[in-house]
């Protein structure tokens, strides 16, 4: 069984990749059981709580990585070399329990994955 890792790298504003990539990872999540999500860059930002996207006229999707668990989908990994450049750290409240790891141990993590999506 191939194992895919999705890699979030785009803020949830501003575009659909977030939600575009959302919506393969719940598709793909019907086929395999061996999935990884990482966000790096920008893309910590998909995962940040307290985000008010109507206040930009934007569509709340934030709110469904909460339930990536119930689609059998429970390795996250955040980069936390992203989030000190953000003004972010691990006691950051997001909405998913993720393992926050430095940029070395994310790329280990990442390399046990056959196929990677970048959204």
């Amino acid at each position: 069984m191939n194992r895919i890792a999705f890699v979030f790298t785009s803020a949830p504003h501003g575009s659909a990749t977030g939600r575009e990539g959302l919506d393969a990872l719940l598709a793909t999540s019907a086929l395999t059981e061996d999935i990884g999500v990482f966000f790096i860059g920008d893309g910590v930002f998909q995962i940040l709580a307290g985000q008010q996207p109507q206040q930009i006229l934007a569509r709340d999707y934030i709110a469904t990585f909460k339930v990536l668990p119930l689609y059998d989908i429970e390795t996250f990994w955040v980069c936390a070399a992203s989030l000190k450049e953000r003004g972010l750290d691990e006691n950051s409240a997001m909405v998913l329990d993720a393992t926050v790891i430095s940029p070395q141990a994310l790329r280990e993590q990442l390399s046990h994955y056959q196929t990677v999506l970048t959204f």
